[in-house]
């Protein structure tokens, strides 16, 4: 199976060669990686050019945010499968796309997710906060459960079939997503019980209490937009369960 990678990056200059080292040292061979920049006005596209030879497709121009690139990314993808990396994440090992190409093989699946691990932004191998996803059952969203963003890799044909990131959320599109695909329409899912990805603390809608509570605000639209009707605890339980991921 080939698989596409995408980063979006708008000014990453100081984070972007530890995303881009982590792709091209991944031990599967039909990798396609794609880069959509969003006009950067640092040095991220200097970072990136001594392996742009290894790069597939490198997008630099305006747009309008993070998801307004990732579809670009989609449009752009001719893999089988897609995984999304921020420019600030990076994979923990070279066997991860190995790993996940397996798994979807082996249980014929239109998505896997696996388990993530925050790290201090200046010290990567300082750990903040683990992201233990745990297998899915059906009706988790209810409980405010979601799997990692950066470790969902899905097949281009379900992007295709139920569509990709709405533009109308700022920082909850990406749970809006999942949301649709994995509560709504049921994909088949399946989770690689690993960490795969860390991720330099710091996020749209864990910066600050306002952006939590805006977060909060776009989570309860991304039902609504849904046809969907959360419990009444739903939408409190997905911060708390948070918590338990700084416990050591």
């Amino acid at each position: 199976m080939k698989v596409s990678i995408i980063t979006v990056t708008y000014n990453s200059s100081t984070t972007i060669e530890d995303t881009v080292k982590s792709v091209l040292a991944q031990t599967h061979p039909d990798i396609e990686y794609i880069i959509v920049d969003g006009d950067s006005t640092d040095n991220t596209l200097k970072k990136i050019q001594p392996y742009s030879d290894r790069i597939a497709k490198i997008v630099s121009e305006k747009d309008q945010g993070m998801y307004d690139g990732l579809n670009k990314g989609i449009d752009l993808a001719t893999g089988d499968i897609i995984g999304i990396l921020n420019s600030d994440d990076f994979y923990t090992d070279k066997f991860v796309v190995e790993e996940v190409v397996k798994k979807i093989h082996e249980e014929s699946s239109d998505a896997v997710y696996a388990d993530l691990k925050y790290v201090d932004s200046e010290k990567p191998d300082k750990i903040v906060r683990n992201w233990k996803s745990g297998k899915y059952k059906k009706g988790d969203f209810l409980y405010g459960w979601m799997p990692p963003h950066p470790t969902f890799f899905v097949k281009k044909d379900i992007y295709k079939k139920f569509g990709h990131f709405t533009l109308d959320l700022k920082s909850a599109a990406d749970y809006e997503l999942m949301l649709r695909l994995i509560h709504k329409h049921h994909i088949h899912l399946s989770y690689l019980d690993r960490v795969i990805v860390k991720m330099r603390v710091g996020g749209m809608s864990n910066s600050s209490l306002k952006n939590r509570i805006n977060a909060n605000k776009e989570d309860r639209k991304a039902w609504r937009m849904n046809q969907l009707k959360p419990k009444f605890y739903t939408l409190w339980l997905k911060p708390l369960r948070k918590i338990f991921q700084y416990l050591k």
